[in-house]
């Protein structure tokens, strides 16, 4: 992980939301880009250049990192750009049909 641009608050803030309102969109990434057989998946860290996730494969721990698609980022708003592509991009590559976006 390189220096976080983002205070710890930001990034608590983050996760609380993506673990907490999002677990199926933490799946989809990380089977999309991780591991395709992944449970349990939570977002576990972030930086300017991308999400630290941390899931299981029967039962087995296992984490990773995915980049942000449009490359490092250093403001609050680009966060959330950045995923929601990540999730898009998953659900393309995966096959489902994404919902709407607010």
């Amino acid at each position: 992980m390189t220096s976080n641009p983002f205070p710890q608050t930001t990034v608590d803030a983050v996760l609380s939301h993506m673990n907490g309102d999002h677990p199926d969109d933490n799946a989809l990434i990380v089977q999309a880009f991780l591991e395709p057989s992944a449970t349990g998946a939570t977002m576990t860290a972030l930086d300017a250049d991308g999400g630290d996730w941390a899931w299981q494969v029967e039962g087995v721990p296992a984490a990773g990192r995915v980049a942000w698609p449009a490359g490092p980022i250093s403001e609050r708003a680009e966060i959330r750009r950045e995923i929601v592509a990540l999730y898009d991009a998953a659900c393309e590559r995966l096959g489902v049909t994404p919902r709407p976006h607010a």
